[in-house]
């Protein structure tokens, strides 16, 4: 009995390796292909020009590639979103998890779960139809398919990540430590500001991570809702272009294995290594806070 058991453990060990395994794998097949096709790029474009580039234009003589307004734009919009999203979140969290009565904790846990799975083409369709002509109206512009209108939407998107993770994480704390802030006198909402979301920070880090990364790599919201102006932008009621949505929508007219082609990989390598080093600094910070809080 016991030799099967152990049989079935090291079965199981085994397996649960090899998929940690093909998902480092798979992650290091992408890199590599993005940096392979990105290294014929720089064959016809100097790095110098690609970073510090103000333009992006394809079709202007040669073409230009410049990454500077997509960057610009991508980091514009992924800001106001979690400008947006991430007060709201925990806040959001924190009420459910500490003050919400278990029946409101019983409507609003589900509909946080349905708001997550409305697909991002009809998150899109609510920026052209009710944001964007919101927008036009309050600050007077031409047309409200701006960075504004991208970053709210994309705020809701991030919101049920961030409000899932981030419960997870405060209802986590042991009761002992409320309890002990309630006997010495504060009240909920000190005891709330003071001692739990500080314990649960490094989950908390994790929410605003998972919930930026929800934002970074969006693509059709973005696409429909900001403009796609490839200039670089001076204020949130511009018409942006991030570079989710310039991949997305060049990739399928551009020819085959030419300078436009490989530049839309070297994109999406610079996307990809954001990416990577915003998670990895993510996760430095919160294993520095759990060392801290032990």
């Amino acid at each position: 009995m016991s030799r099967s058991r152990e049989t079935k453990d090291w079965i199981f060990r085994l397996i649960f390796k090899a998929t940690g395994l093909l998902t480092i794998a798979l992650l290091v097949g992408i890199f590599l292909m993005l940096i392979s096709n990105s290294i014929a790029f720089f064959f016809d474009v100097s790095l110098i020009d690609f970073l510090g580039g103000k333009q992006w234009s394809p079709d202007k003589g040669g073409g230009v590639y410049g990454i500077l307004p997509l960057l610009a734009s991508t980091g514009l919009v992924t800001l106001g979103s979690m400008v947006i999203a991430i007060p709201l979140g925990i806040l959001t969290a924190a009420y459910l998890a500490e003050f919400a009565p278990s029946r409101l904790q019983a409507i609003l846990k589900p509909l946080i779960e349905v708001l997550a799975s409305i697909p991002s083409v009809a998150i899109g369709f609510l920026g052209i139809v009710l944001v964007g002509p919101a927008i036009s109206n309050v600050f007077g512009t031409l047309s409200g398919l701006n960075a504004l209108n991208g970053s709210i939407l994309l705020a809701v998107m991030a919101l049920p990540t961030i409000i899932s993770v981030s419960e997870d994480a405060i209802n986590a704390i042991p009761k002992s430590y409320r309890e002990a802030s309630l006997a010495l006198g504060a009240n909920q909402w000190a005891t709330l500001f003071r001692v739990t979301l500080p314990a649960a920070l490094p989950g908390l880090i994790a929410a605003v991570m998972l919930g930026l990364g929800r934002a970074l790599g969006e693509t059709m919201t973005v696409l429909m809702a900001t403009g796609n102006a490839a200039a670089m932008p001076t204020s949130f009621l511009d018409s942006v272009r991030t570079i989710t949505a310039t991949i997305a929508i060049e990739m399928g007219e551009v020819p085959f294995q030419t300078t436009h082609y490989f530049a839309l990989f070297a994109i999406a390598a610079v996307l990809f290594i954001i990416t990577l080093g915003i998670n990895l600094l993510g996760e430095y910070l919160a294993n520095r806070l759990r060392k801290y809080h032990a």
